[in-house]
C-alpha cells in the first residue's frame, strides 16, 4: 500500500477471511500482496497466502484475503491516490472486480441489518431455550489484557493489526474451548474493522464470548478497547477493534466434533445470538457464490446472498470475456462471431460495431423489456423484482423449438456503468431461483449460466457491443442449427440488434 501511495498508510478494514488450510511449524509460507485498485482516498490490497511442505513439495492455498488501506493524512484533508498501473490480464481482472467487492463492503451492514429485522419480527425467544444440555454464554466469557510494547508496533508507532488479530485469536480460542474437549481451529474471521489506532504504551483489553453454536462450528465475538495511562485511571476506553471468529474442532481421527447448544441469558446475549445467525447466512451465501460451481448455475435469491449473487454475476461475465483462446468463426460486415472451448464447456461471443454512443446502447440493452423488439428468442419478458437501479429480476419465455416444450427463464440482470472511459459498460445475466416463481408444467425451466454485454466506447457516436453466452442445455436448442452451419440465427439476431439500436439511437 505504501509503495503505491508513496506515503504512510494504515489498515481501515479486512474483508471476511476464510482459512482453507492450516500452516504448521517447519512449512514454508509465501505471502504475496499487491494493490488491485486505488479509489479516491482508499485502496484494495489483495493478499494471497500459500504454504509449502518441504518434504512433499506440495503447495496449497491457506487464504486469499482483501484489505482496505487509506493513506495517513499529513494535514487536515485526506490524500487522493493515483490510479494503479495495470500490466497483466490478471491485473485487469482484479481491477475490474475490486469495484464489485467494494460494493459488497459498503452494503454489508445494510444486509446484516435487514436480516436482523427479520429476526426481530419473530419476537424475543429468551424463554424458549429449555434444552437441558444448553450451556450459558456467561461461562464462555474470557478477558485478557495486553501491554503494547515496541516489538508490537509498526514503523509509525501504531500496534500491528496482525498482532491485535493474534491476541484476539488467542482469547477467542480460550472462549471457544470452554465448550469442547479439544483445541479449537480457526476457520474464518468476519467483520474485522479498525475503529481507531492504538500505540506503544496502551493497555489493550480483550473481551471474548461465544455468540452462538452451529452443530460443528462456533462463533466467538471479540471486542478490543484501548487505554493510555490517563484513560486507564479514569476508566475511559477507546473502542479500536471488533471481530467475529469462527472455529471448529476435530478428534484424533480428524472428524468434526459437535458443539453443545448455548443459552443466552440477557437481552444483549439474545442480540448477539441472532446476529451470529445472520452473519452465518451471509457467510454461507458468500462461500457458495464465490465457489462458482458450474453444475448448479441457478442460486436462490435471498436477502442474505443478494450482494454475492450480483458479484458472481458480474465476475463470471468479466472472467469469461478475459479468457484467452477465443477463435473467430464468422465475419459478416460489422459482425464477428467468436467461440471458446474449455473441456466440455462451449461459449460464444458476438462483436458488433454500432453507430450510436455507448451510453445509449447501454441504456437500450440493459432494459430487457425491450429485448422482444429485436430478439426472436424472447417471446415475453416481464420484471419480477426491481431490486435497485443496478439489479432487476426478469421472467422470460421463449417460443418452442421443434420437438421441444417452450422454455422459460428467471434471470438476474446486473448493470454497471464504467468508472473510467477505457472501461466497458456491463450488462451481466444469470439464472436465479425465486420461491414466488416455481417451475410450471407448461414450460421447461431452463438456466443461463453466464451471459451478457460489454459495451466499449469508440467515438462520441459509435461503440463496440460484445455479447457473450456460456452455452447450457437450455440454450443449446436455439443455437445447435447455427453452430452446424445450417442456420444463421446468431448473425440474424445480431443484425436485428444493430438495426434496433441504430433506429432508436437516431431518435435521441
Amino acid at each position: 500500500a505504501e509503495k503505491h501511495a508513496g506515503v504512510s498508510c494504515v489498515t481501515a478494514s479486512m474483508d471476511d477471511i476464510q482459512f482453507e488450510e492450516a500452516a504448521r511449524v517447519g512449512q514454508i509460507i509465501t505471502i504475496k500482496a499487491k494493490v488491485n485498485r486505488a479509489f479516491k482516498t482508499s485502496m484494495e490490497v489483495g493478499i494471497k497466502v500459500t504454504v509449502q511442505d518441504v518434504l512433499t513439495n506440495v503447495e496449497e492455498i491457506v487464504s486469499v484475503a482483501y484489505a482496505t488501506y487509506v493513506a495517513k493524512p499529513v494535514g487536515v484533508g485526506k490524500i487522493e491516490l493515483e490510479p494503479v498501473k495495470l500490466l497483466s490480464t490478471e491485473d485487469h481482472l482484479e481491477h475490474a472486480l475490486a469495484i464489485e467487492r467494494r460494493r459488497i463492503r459498503l452494503g454489508y451492514e445494510q444486509v446484516f441489518q435487514n436480516l436482523m429485522q427479520e429476526s426481530n419480527k419473530e419476537g424475543d425467544y429468551c424463554d424458549t431455550f429449555v434444552e437441558e444440555d444448553a450451556v450459558s454464554t456467561d461461562l464462555t466469557h474470557v478477558q485478557s489484557i495486553e501491554l503494547v510494547q515496541p516489538p508490537h508496533a509498526n514503523h509509525h508507532g501504531n500496534t500491528f493489526g496482525g498482532q491485535i488479530m493474534a491476541w484476539m485469536e488467542t482469547v477467542a480460542s480460550i472462549s471457544a474451548s470452554r465448550l469442547c474437549r479439544s483445541y479449537p481451529i480457526l476457520k474464518s474471521v468476519n467483520m474485522f474493522k479498525f475503529w481507531g489506532p492504538s500505540v506503544v504504551g496502551d493497555r489493550l483489553v480483550f473481551n471474548a464470548i461465544v455468540n452462538n453454536t452451529f452443530q460443528n462450528s462456533v462463533e466467538v465475538g471479540v471486542r478490543v478497547e484501548a487505554y493510555n495511562c490517563e484513560e486507564w485511571i479514569k476508566g475511559q476506553a477507546r473502542h479500536i477493534n471488533s471481530a467475529f471468529l469462527i472455529f471448529n474442532t476435530v478428534n484424533d481421527k480428524g472428524e468434526l466434533l459437535t458443539f453443545p447448544r448455548i443459552k443466552p441469558t440477557t437481552k444483549d446475549g439474545m442480540r448477539r445470538y441472532h446476529g451470529a445467525i445472520a452473519r452465518r447466512r451471509i457467510r454461507l451465501a458468500r462461500k457458495c457464490m464465490l465457489s462458482a460451481k458450474e453444475d448448479k448455475p441457478s442460486e436462490p435469491w435471498e436477502r442474505s446472498n443478494q450482494a454475492y449473487v450480483s458479484y458472481s454475476n458480474i465476475a463470471a461475465l468479466t472472467h469469461l470475456a478475459a479468457k484467452p483462446g477465443w477463435e473467430i468463426t464468422s465475419t459478416l460486415d460489422d459482425i464477428k462471431i467468436w467461440t471458446h472451448e474449455e473441456g466440455d464447456v462451449l461459449s460464444f461471443k458476438v462483436e458488433m460495431q454500432v453507430k450510436i454512443p455507448s451510453h445509449l446502447a447501454f441504456s437500450l440493452l440493459s432494459d430487457f423489456t425491450f429485448r422482444q423488439q429485436w430478439d426472436k428468442h424472447f417471446l415475453t419478458c416481464e420484471v419480477l423484482q426491481a431490486v435497485n437501479e443496478d439489479e432487476k429480476i426478469y421472467y422470460v419465455t421463449s417460443p418452442p423449438m421443434t420437438g421441444h416444450k417452450p422454455r422459460d427463464f428467471v434471470i438476474l440482470v446486473s448493470q454497471r456503468q464504467p468508472c473510467k472511459p477505457s472501461e466497458p459498460y456491463i450488462v451481466a445475466v444469470k439464472s436465479v431461483t425465486l420461491t414466488s416463481m416455481p417451475p410450471s408444467p407448461e414450460y421447461c425451466r431452463s438456466e443461463i449460466l453466464c451471459a451478457g454485454f460489454q459495451i466499449y466506447s469508440d467515438t462520441n457516436s459509435s461503440c463496440t457491443v460484445c455479447y457473450f453466452n456460456q452455452v447450457t442445455s437450455g440454450v443449446m436448442p436455439y443455437l445447435a442449427a447455427n453452430l452446424t452451419g445450417s442456420s444463421k440465427s446468431i448473425e440474424d439476431t445480431a443484425l436485428e440488434c444493430m438495426k434496433y439500436l441504430e433506429l432508436k439511437g437516431s431518435k435521441y
